[in-house]
């Protein structure tokens, strides 16, 4: 069993880390939405596979009919502390400010990557475009994100570190750069840059596109991590972001694709937002159902030759999804009657209360559960019978566990503002059902201010609202705490079972 299981690799949970991601990828409704063209706007909870459709967009999009003529440009980093991180060093701007910000930054990345691509002798209109980056001082000897979100950063900096202006100083909403004539700064003096209206900027850039035959896709992720821990820039920043996207839509060669965070997305709207309609028909959300999480699953280990053929060894025909997995796994963990399969042990124990089960968790379960078990068999080896089941309970047990506390201090705690990880701490070593009493009492809260805190524990997934509010199990383990009611009920007692899950 040993030798098997150290064959057995499942992959990592996490997009960015997994070398073998385009053998495993579903291409779900999302990404066919995508390449058709049919979305701008991809909306999806953490590990639900945003990271990797953009992934796979990047890799394939050279070979998908739909794509012809389209480039793909990444408008973030993948890797490191977000370039967009440098805006919460800033002092905090306008929404309008922000918007400036973002359409600059559009114009700096598509112009310099049609620049890099054509050069400025191309056409009349290619030599306008970089003569305007070049006064702008947005010119770039790279189209790298990281390099041309720098360039603009540099430049707001300089602008809010004036020290005198024959005129009140401004950062300009309306145009490209953001510096105004005779403005003197701390290192040294700008004699007169021109601002060019956005509008300008844009329409020059959709024309340079036109003329070298491209449509070209700004695909920005990793907007959740951007600002996080700075919620008065955040907000106005990413909700300048989407009246960007609006405004950009007339530029039918310069297009704007987003992901972002379901959760994020909702405090963005928060208040109310214009054209939401607009925004709404754009846009769709990644979600799974069982059968794709089983067969995202079982193409991983089908990966695994060495391990195939053990197990399909003497078989007239190929193991289907469903036998794969309980080769894999016991057919339960508990092995009572009443108690659910392993598969559905794991579906209920995966998902949050908001009922998203993202292939993350079920992955890092599998893969948790896995060396969990080689542990055991370092301790106690077993020989391979057919028949039995790689992995046992025990690990199963042992791995839930570990990714309950993981997910409770990476993806609960980690993303909540400090108002409402502090609400969720309070329910450490408490009972995982509760009603408005018991929540009073855990919280310390009562009325308006109740309502609005459990309102904020059901957006973020903690809590489950059915005739009473629960904890998920994803969550229980991690903050220790326990199964039944916290208040009594009539002919019960406070500490009775949950129903069975």
């Amino acid at each position: 069993m040993k030798d098997i299981l150290t064959s057995l690799e499942i992959g990592n949970s996490v997009a960015e880390f997994d070398d073998s991601l385009e053998k495993y990828f579903v291409e779900n409704h999302a990404f066919h939405e995508l390449v058709n063209d049919r979305v701008d706007i991809v909306a999806g909870d953490k590990g639900t596979g945003k990271t990797a459709l953009f992934q796979i967009l990047r890799k394939r999009y050279g070979f998908i009919k739909t794509l012809t003529g389209v480039e793909v440009l990444a408008g973030f980093n993948p890797a490191g502390s977000p370039v967009f991180q440098k805006l919460v060093r800033e002092q905090v701007l306008t929404e309008g400010q922000y918007a400036s910000v973002w359409k600059a930054y559009i114009v700096a990345l598509g112009g310099n990557w049609a620049l890099d691509i054509a050069g400025a002798d191309y056409s009349d209109s290619f030599k306008q475009l970089s003569k305007m980056l070049e006064d702008t001082g947005l010119l770039s000897k790279d189209n790298k994100p990281e390099t041309i979100f720098s360039k603009l950063v540099g430049a707001v900096q300089r602008a809010l570190s004036v020290k005198t202006a024959e005129v009140e100083f401004t950062l300009s909403e309306t145009g490209v750069p953001i510096l105004t004539p005779r403005v003197s700064f701390g290192a040294k003096d700008s004699n007169s840059v021109a601002e060019v209206p956005h509008e300008d900027a844009l329409e020059l850039l959709n024309t340079c596109l036109t003329e070298l035959g491209f449509s070209l896709w700004i695909v920005l992720d990793r907007l959740d991590e951007a600002f996080q821990g700075f919620p008065a820039v955040e907000i106005p920043a990413l909700r300048a972001l989407f009246r960007t996207y609006l405004d950009l839509l007339p530029y039918k060669n310069v297009r704007l694709k987003l992901f972002v965070r379901r959760d994020l997305l909702r405090r963005i709207i928060a208040g109310g937002f214009v054209n939401l309609t607009h925004i709404n028909d754009r846009k769709v959300e990644i979600t799974w159902d069982e059968e794709d999480l089983l067969n995202l699953f079982c193409r991983r280990v089908r990966d695994n030759k060495q391990v195939m053929d053990v197990l399909n060894k003497e078989r007239k025909v190929p193991l289907t999804d469903t036998e794969l997995f309980y080769c894999i796994f016991p057919n339960k963990v508990d092995q009572a009657n009443r108690k659910p399969t392993t598969w559905k042990w794991m579906m209920a124990r995966i998902r949050d209360g908001n009922d998203v089960h993202p292939p993350r968790n079920l992955i890092g379960l599998a893969r948790t559960a896995r060396d969990e078990q080689l542990r055991i068999e370092g301790r106690t080896p077993r020989p391979f019978v057919p028949g039995t089941p790689l992995i046992t309970s025990d690990a199963i047990r042992k791995a839930l566990g570990k990714l309950s506390e993981t997910r409770v201090h990476d993806t609960l705690l980690a993303e909540a503002t400090t108002e409402v990880s502090a609400y969720v701490q309070k329910f450490r070593r408490k009972k995982a059902e509760h009603n408005e009493a018991s929540l009073h009492e855990v919280l310390g809260l009562s009325g308006d201010e109740l309502r609005a805190a459990v309102v904020q524990l059901v957006q973020i997934g903690f809590l489950e609202e059915k005739n009473t509010w629960k904890v998920p199990m994803l969550y229980r383990d991690g903050l220790e705490i326990t199964q039944g009611k916290a208040f009594a009920t009539a002919g019960s007692e406070a500490d009775s079972e949950d129903d069975e899950e």
